[in-house]
């Protein structure tokens, strides 16, 4: 089958390549930058284009049998929003699919995306989201509510500095899932038929519980403190004001910190203290 898969050349996008590539699949990686990946080597062709550009695009999505679309903003930029990445770039991307006459169209959002309309990630992804429903192509749609890598490079920082700062009083849990094991679930059920997967990995810990798996794997006395959640409203007022584009993700990072983030569809094997432990391995 032919797929075209866009954000191909990010953290998940890489593994989603892998598990395309390893399951025979002809595979057009769209990306902003390409680049080599391991395990892939000349197992795909590769399109260099910014999703904002329609006529990049233009031809990308010819003789494909599906789209999977893992783009999507992921650090602070002052010279692109998540509006023009996470909604109106998807949108390019679904409109070049609909010219094609491709049939299929796989979108990876994020868990409770269309609850909080101020965060602009989850804005931005919740009205893509309404845009692929009402588009006519056929649609599936993943909700992971966090990765490995993601809570590693938020903790790990403060475990060297000694102390981790958790958001508000109450214990808020999340079962995170590894990118390889949601790549196999991506590529598995990417023709799944108007289905909204709420996806995460088979353990369920408290943001408490994992810094205390930091600390131990690190050999450290754990230091745990609690900040009021409002703090990151200031610290997102602040940043919007130096127009620097870290407003958002101080506003998606209060989200995931304060919101119970445990998916119903439970997928993989990966253990996430066995990650945990194999960060801190030979140091």
């Amino acid at each position: 089958m032919k797929v075209v898969l866009a954000g191909a050349f990010g953290h998940l996008g890489s593994d989603i390549l892998r598990e395309l590539v390893k399951q025979g699949h002809e595979v057009v990686a769209i990306g902003r930058q390409v680049r080599e990946v391991e395990g892939c080597e000349g197992g795909f062709s590769a399109v260099e284009a910014d999703v904002r550009d329609p006529e990049a695009l233009r031809g990308s999505c010819d003789g494909a049998d599906a789209v999977i679309s893992a783009v999507g903003l992921t650090k602070a930029s002052a010279q692109v929003t998540c509006h023009e990445i996470d909604y109106q770039g998807n949108c390019n991307l679904l409109e070049e699919a609909l010219r094609a006459g491709v049939k299929h169209f796989a979108y990876v959002s994020v868990l409770k995306a269309d609850i909080n309309p101020d965060v602009p990630i989850l804005a931005a992804k919740a009205e893509f989201e309404k845009a692929l429903k009402a588009s006519g192509i056929g649609w599936t749609i993943y909700r992971p509510g966090g990765y490995f890598y993601d809570i590693a490079k938020v903790f790990m920082p403060m475990v060297e500095k000694g102390k981790v700062t958790l958001l508000g009083k109450k214990a808020v849990h999340a079962n995170l899932v590894d990118t390889p094991d949601l790549a196999e679930f991506i590529v598995q059920h990417m023709l799944d038929e108007g289905e909204v997967y709420d996806i995460g990995g088979k353990e369920t810990y408290s943001y408490e519980e994992m810094a205390r798996m930091f600390f131990e794997a690190a050999g450290k006395t754990p230091v745990i403190k609690r900040a009021p959640a409002w703090l990151f409203d200031v610290l997102a007022w602040v940043n919007k004001r130096k127009k620097n584009g870290k407003d958002a993700i101080i506003k998606f990072s209060k989200h995931t910190l304060t919101e119970e983030m445990v998916g119903d569809t439970v997928i993989g094997e990966a253990s996430f203290r066995e990650y945990i432990a194999r960060c801190y391995a030979g140091k």
